[in-house]
């Protein structure tokens, strides 16, 4: 065997204890109450053990489990962990089984992938003779069962599955990652199979776990194989992309179960698509049949991996040319992914976010080609808000794209490229400050905005009172008088009121701050809302005296008298075809000649309409809506 250094060992091996102390704290997640209450009674004894195994074999230790009590361990004879015969009279048998009751099943698996100056059956003895000797020391009741990592391996192999199962009823005392892959993979094995044992043909463990590199954060890779050849209600590939998307619902859940953080990747594969591969002697399958261990198999695994052994899987001809192209290939791709970075990636790199600064300045995004033109025009010549350097830049960008894309340059150098993301990185920071530049200038421009809509929206509500006229330098006192000591306005509209007014002092002072801006439109936005609200119910109230409601038949009816004009509504219920016409108002009160109208231009006339403060009917009206609705039509008061 050739010997590991134990000096060299250390540093991992003391890393290894501390990573898998802290994921084997004293209570174990999902383990069984039993086994639970004696990992907490136990942890000082095995804690012991287990640095006193590791001081001694460091790294060739990569897994400690305490097992279940010996009662559980039957099924287990025929993977070496023997049940002891039990003699003697039945008191005997009895007191002998109280006796294992405080028996502690320590399993110890030994790397021995690297032995070469021993064979297997003496390395196993040489480490099963020390490690109870340890045990012994410690404590007398500890019972280790030493088996060698390609034994368990081996198990699988033969189809003994046995010893997989008790590793993952274990609990963990010290694991490089092969116990926790054991234990998670025979849990998803089992969710996978009951779901879908009609299909599974085969469940293989791959990776770095099979090939003694784990550590305890390694992925947990598996191989499932589909039999694909009695699939008649689906394809293929609808099968596989079905049974794959449960599959790895099934290995989050695993996962949570067993509380294993590491990932479990499962890959699933159809059996045709095997054979193909097979077939064809591909890389990723010698690789799943080299390192593979198969934790179930229906006789399809092995007989491939025996194949391997023996040589007799050899990749075709066409297969190897195959493999021999992909060098040049390859080189074409990169290549062309120069270009491709060249041509698209570095130019939307800086151009989008051109654009972007050109419509948040307020205009539509140009043309690529035109971008440069737009961005120098506005914010170099315009507004002094960029430098002509970071154009240029971008020119440069959209030449280069166009020289490819035209064929004109054939290639692009690395140098080249490297040059062109160092451009882009360049200008992207230099454009980010520019958005600043532009937020703050639109910030200072919304004030404006908020002032003008504020002060028009007071004078329409004071036109509404009666004020025809105001400056000003007027209205807020006039706000006040009119509406905030009626009562008609809180008074706490007051006070938004002179913050946006004092707000636009410090504009005008140039001494405006971000703040000052967000005070104005948080201020702004409820009076704004509160005087839109308040115009609206007023005019509502209002346009009900130009109103007249009638009643022809089971109908209602409706008359709106405007200044110059009528709009008649022959029936108010009806929705979805209501009938609308419109009729001028004559000199003595009457309707002229009804004309066919809709709910549209009724709509913009009521937006222009002044409203009177009273509504006067004239007897022509009344004769004239008997023409219009009838003899018997009735005129509803107080509706």
């Amino acid at each position: 065997m050739a010997k590991k250094s134990s000096k060299s060992s250390k540093p991992i091996k003391q890393k290894s204890i501390k990573t898998v102390e802290e994921k084997i704290p004293v209570s174990m997640p999902n383990l069984p109450p039993e086994l639970e209450k004696k990992l907490k009674s136990l942890k000082d004894k095995l804690d012991t053990f287990k640095k006193k195994v590791l001081d001694k074999f460091g790294d060739y230790i990569v897994g400690i489990s305490l097992l279940p009590p010996e009662k559980q361990l039957k099924e287990a004879d025929k993977s070496g962990l023997k049940e002891r015969p039990k003699e003697g009279s039945e008191e005997a048998v009895k007191e002998a089984e109280k006796a294992d009751e405080n028996k502690i099943h320590v399993l110890v698996i030994v790397d021995d992938t690297t032995s070469q100056k021993m064979t297997k059956d003496e390395l196993h003895n040489k480490f099963s003779s020390i490690i109870k000797k340890i045990a012994e020391e410690t404590d007398k009741n500890i019972l280790p069962q030493s088996v060698l990592m390609t034994d368990v391996w081996q198990n699988s192999y033969d189809g003994k599955y046995d010893l997989n199962k008790m590793i993952s009823l274990g609990a963990p005392i010290h694991d490089t990652g092969i116990l926790a892959a054991v234990k998670i993979t025979e849990v998803h094995k089992s969710m996978v199979i009951q779901k879908f044992e009609k299909y599974i043909l085969s469940y293989v463990l791959m990776g770095s776990i099979t090939r003694g590199q784990a550590t305890p954060t390694s992925d947990i890779d598996v191989w499932i194989i589909i039999d694909d050849t009695d699939v008649k209600k689906m394809s293929r590939a609808e099968l596989k992309d079905k049974l794959r998307a449960i599959i790895a619902g099934m290995a989050i859940e695993a996962g949570e179960i067993t509380g294993i953080k590491n990932k479990l990747s499962c890959q699933v594969h159809i059996l045709t698509d095997v054979w193909d591969s097979l077939k064809e002697a591909n890389p990723v399958v010698f690789t799943f049949l080299r390192d593979g261990v198969p934790f179930y198999d229906r006789g399809i695994f092995m007989p491939w991996k025996q194949l391997l052994r023996m040589g007799r899987i050899k990749p075709s001809r066409e297969a190897i040319d195959l493999f021999m192209s992909t060098g040049d290939q390859s080189l074409k791709r990169v290549k062309l992914k120069l270009k491709d970075m060249g041509m698209e990636d570095t130019f939307y790199a800086i151009l989008t976010p051109s654009q972007a600064a050109i419509m948040l300045y307020g205009l539509p995004p140009p043309t690529p080609h035109e971008t440069p033109d737009v961005l120098e025009e506005i914010f170099v010549k315009k507004e002094k808000m960029l430098e002509k350097e970071y154009v240029e830049i971008l020119r440069k960008n959209v030449e280069v794209r166009k020289s490819i894309e035209h064929g004109s340059k054939k290639e692009l150098t690395g140098t080249e490229l490297d040059q062109l993301i160092n451009d882009a990185e360049k200008f992207l920071e230099r454009i980010k400050e520019l958005f600043k530049s532009i937020e703050e200038m639109h910030n200072q421009k919304s004030v404006l905005f908020l002032y003008d809509e504020i002060m028009t929206i007071i004078r329409d509500v004071l036109k509404m009172e009666g004020i025809e006229k105001a400056q000003d330098e007027q209205l807020t006192q006039l706000f006040e008088d009119e509406l905030i000591s009626t009562g008609k306005v809180p008074a706490r509209y007051l006070r938004d009121l002179n913050e946006i007014i004092e707000v636009k002092h410090k504009y005008d002072n140039n001494k405006l701050t971000k703040n000052d801006v967000e005070k104005a439109r948080k201020g702004s936005s409820g009076l704004i809302r509160f005087l839109v609200e308040y115009m609206q119910r007023k005019r509502g109230r209002e346009l009900e005296r130009t109103k007249i409601r009638v009643k022809h038949g089971e109908k209602f009816g409706e008359v709106i008298l405007m200044d110059k004009v009528a709009f008649i509504i022959h029936d108010i219920d009806d929705k979805e075809e209501q009938r609308i016409e419109k009729a001028a108002i004559k000199e003595n009160g009457g309707l002229g000649p009804a004309q066919k109208s809709s709910l549209e231009e009724l709509e913009k006339e009521l937006v222009k309409m002044k409203f009177p403060a009273k509504v006067f009917i004239k007897q022509p009206l009344f004769e004239d809506l008997k023409s219009v609705f009838g003899r018997d039509v009735e005129v509803l008061m107080h509706y």
